[in-house]
Formats: C-alpha cells, sequence, structure tokens
C-alpha cells in the first residue's frame, strides 16, 4: 500500500477555521487577524512509522551534503514537503553541538546541563533554521510568477544577518530594518556585508517592527519576521534535532532565551510532532528566560498568562531579546500551557555571571544564552527544577557577535553588573622573574 502524501497549508492559529495555501502571500489570518500555523496532514505523517522517520532522519544525518546534510532539509519532509528540491537555499544550518557543562551541572546538583550550540552556525544564530525555510519558499514562489520583488525583516541583529546571507545565495534582494545604535557591530556589519539595504532606524525593535508590517502589506515585499509562520517551520526542527541528539529521549527541562517569542513556540511545535508521531513518549518541561528589563511574558506568568500588557523594553546586554511587545506572545502561552512550562527572569548581573560561569567550561555565550543559564540557576534554587533533573538549554548566538559584553565583563566596566568571574590579562614587565612569579600559583 502507498504511503499518502505529504501535504500543509496555513491554518489561522486562533481556530477560527481559515485555510490557505502555503504558496499565497498571507501572514495573518483575514478574518480574526490571528497569526497562521503551517498545519501538516498528521494522518499521513502517522502513516510512515516512527522507526522509519528516525531511521531516514539518522541516515541524512550521516552526509555532510546538501541538502540531506542540514539539519532542517534532512527533515524536510516536517516542513515543506511539497517544496522542489531544485528550490531549496541551504547554507549548511542545523547540526550543531549538544555540549555538556558538567561541572556546572554538579554544582547546582543537576544530573545534566547541556547547550544546543545554535549559534554555531552560517551566521551565528538559531534565526538560520527559520530563514532557510522561508528563503526556500520565497525562491520557490518567484519561480511559480509571484511578484516579489524583496524579502524585509525589522531585526535586533541575528535575523537581519540570516535574511542579508540567505537571501543573497537566492539571489534574492533583501532590506533590514534596525534600531540605530542597538545592535553589535558584528550584528550590523552582517547584512552589509551580504548586500542587503539596511535602514538604521531611529527608534527600537518594535518600532522597527511596525514599519515593516506596514510596507510589506505591498505584497511585493514579503515579510520575514517571525510572525511569518514559515520561519516557525525550520526553528522547530531544533527540538527535533535535540532529541536526535538525545537517542530520541527528551531531557526533563528544555530553556530558551524569549524575546519575540517565534522560537519558544517553535520549540512546542517540534515537541508536538515528535510526540503525535511517537518518536519520543515523554512531554519535557519548558521554561522561557527573559531579561528583566524586557520582560512582558514573565509579567503575564506572574498574573497566571494574563493578557499581553506591552511595554516599552528597557536597554539590555541581552539586546537581541530587547522586545516590549512580541508578536508570538499567544502562541508561546498556548506553548507554555500544554507543556506545563514556566517563565523566569535574570538581572543584568545575573544573565552576565551566569554566562561568564559558562565560559569557564570551553564555550562562548551570548548574552541571551546567559539569560537561559541564569533562569536554569533560580529555577533549581527556587526548587522548581528538581536536584538530578537533566536540563537542556537553546544557546540562540554565537558568543562572538557580542565580543564588547564579554570584553566589558572581564575589564568590569558594563553597567549595573558585578563581575563574579573577572579574568583580565595580567600586565608584567618583559622580566622572567615577573613571569615566573606570575605561574608559580598553577597546576
Amino acid at each position: 500500500m502507498t504511503a499518502p502524501a505529504l501535504k500543509a497549508g496555513y491554518a489561522c492559529s486562533e481556530g477560527c477555521g481559515f485555510t490557505a495555501s502555503l504558496w499565497e502571500v498571507v501572514y495573518r489570518c483575514p478574518r480574526c487577524e490571528g497569526l497562521l500555523e503551517v498545519a501538516h496532514d498528521e494522518a499521513a505523517l502517522r502513516a510512515i512509522p516512527a522507526a522509519e522517520w528516525k531511521r531516514r532522519f539518522e541516515s541524512r544525518f550521516a552526509t555532510s551534503r546538501l541538502p540531506d546534510g542540514s539539519g532542517v532539509w534532512g527533515k524536510r519532509e516536517w516542513a515543506l514537503p511539497e517544496l522542489p528540491l531544485e528550490d531549496i537555499v541551504s547554507l549548511g544550518e542545523g547540526r550543531v553541538p549538544l555540549k555538556p557543562l558538567p561541572r556546572m551541572a554538579a554544582e547546582l546538583g543537576l544530573g545534566s546541563l547541556m547547550l544546543k550550540e545554535c549559534g554555531v552556525s552560517p551566521t551565528g544564530s538559531f534565526k538560520d533554521w527559520g530563514m532557510t525555510v522561508l528563503v526556500s519558499a520565497v525562491k520557490h514562489l518567484r519561480s511559480r510568477g509571484t511578484p516579489i520583488r524583496a524579502v524585509a525583516c525589522a531585526s535586533t541583529g541575528d535575523t537581519s544577518a540570516a535574511l542579508s546571507a540567505y537571501a543573497a545565495a537566492a539571489g534574492i534582494p533583501a532590506v533590514v530594518f534596525l534600531p540605530k545604535n542597538k545592535v553589535s557591530l558584528a550584528q550590523l556589519v552582517q547584512p552589509i556585508a551580504n548586500g542587503a539595504r539596511v535602514l538604521s532606524l531611529d527608534t527600537d525593535f518594535d518600532g522597527c517592527m511596525k514599519l515593516v508590517q506596514a510596507v510589506t502589506a505591498d505584497t511585493g515585499l514579503y515579510l520575514a519576521n517571525s510572525m511569518n509562520s514559515l520561519r516557525i517551520e525550520g526553528q522547530k526542527m531544533i527540538a527535533v534535532e535535540l532529541c536526535q541528539d538525545l537517542g530520541w529521549e527528551p531531557p526533563d527541562w528544555i530553556v530558551i532565551p524569549g524575546g519575540n517569542l517565534g522560537n519558544a513556540s517553535a520549540l512546542g511545535r517540534g515537541l508536538d510532532l515528535l510526540f503525535n508521531l511517537g518518536l519520543i513518549t515523554r512531554r519535557p518541561r519548558i521554561a522561557v528566560a527573559q531579561a528583566q528589563r524586557a520582560n512582558p511574558l514573565a509579567r503575564s506568568f506572574r498574573g497566571g498568562f494574563q493578557d499581553l500588557v506591552p511595554m516599552q523594553a528597557e536597554a539590555t546586554l541581552a539586546s537581541a531579546i530587547q522586545i516590549g511587545n512580541p508578536v508570538s506572545f499567544r502562541r508561546a502561552v498556548r506553548m507554555l500551557r500544554a507543556f506545563d512550562g514556566v517563565v523566569e527572569e535574570a538581572s543584568e548581573s545575573e544573565l552576565a555571571n551566569a554566562a561568564a560561569r559558562a565560559d569557564r567550561e570551553g564555550t562562548f555565550a551570548c548574552p541571551q544564552t546567559g539569560v537561559a543559564l541564569a533562569a536554569v540557576e533560580k529555577l533549581v534554587a527556587s526548587g522548581v527544577m528538581a536536584k538530578g533533573a537533566s536540563v537542556a538549554v537553546v544557546a540562540t548566538a554565537h558568543g562572538l557577535k557580542f565580543a564588547d559584553f564579554k570584553v566589558g565583563y572581564h575589564r568590569e566596566t558594563l553597567a549595573d553588573v558585578k563581575s563574579a568571574y573577572a579574568n583580565p590579562p595580567v600586565e608584567l614587565p618583559a622580566d622572567l622573574s615577573a613571569v615566573r612569579a606570575a605561574l608559580k600559583d598553577l597546576g
């Protein structure tokens, strides 16, 4: 018996019944203004046994040749099953390390603590996982004659880097809206290097987001932010790859930094699909971590998941999640409720010291990952996260994108941060006896 063809389309995430083809240019439900989701034919997916999905994914994971060697397109049936292979735009995203932090785990009393290093990626952040799907879809739309002249996004840095790189690979013009003086130099230079049209606007991310939604009302400009559910289809593969790393046995907890909250909702979608298709037999708990200075989800959680109250996000070292009005708020709340989730926040000192603590084990954690690691410390201390638990943290970007953060930490010049693990260079004369004196306590 031949397995049914795999198909997917848009459906309203609010359940009003609206559906559309993936090859329409639409981001919100025209009936109720809810965000859309990519709805897969799960009956057709279930017709393929879990053992076969595992075999298929692991076989592709063993090759380095694209597209099978991509951590996203090696699982393409779960992303865009009807996309022709010739329209895939891949830079080799995914397949990133799962790094253990055994000393930090032991100090906290955890059974294990691991970092899923999504910054070890073509443009240095998890945004690559979603952007490969979105830009591939745009390439296909253009091949079908849809008049899309450019893709556009608002960004706190990482989204613009991913969009500009994938658009450059596809030969599609890109436009990025960045908040002036609110992204790191490394994040700013990436879209410039890839040839994107960069608009540096005198506003914050939320202001950029309003403008990009307004300009992409013109269907010739295609919206590439995470309110576009195609992005979520790639980002959900982080959850799939994490479980594959662990032999299809999920950890007790997964902790993820939260800004615009698309990644948090994507995590839940990936885990749901794994569970529904029988590749995992239990659901992990999820914690979303926010910076204390940009914490609308944490405020809602403390009130029993009250409706979102947008806030003016304050300046935070975790600039990539400095967002006060997250567009994926409702999707993230549904995910947290489904996975018995919690929300924790971190101060500037807490996030900086947690990142530095992880660095002592050979990583180079970005400030957003520092927020998530600080949340782990606080959840263990409060008893929410049990001693002996297995915990995986999604490290969303590479610390090299935030070199000024690292330098300031070890120079002890970061405002509102007491650097508990500062390790400045030892300045000495070029004298052998002075060098020997400085090294006598090693070992």
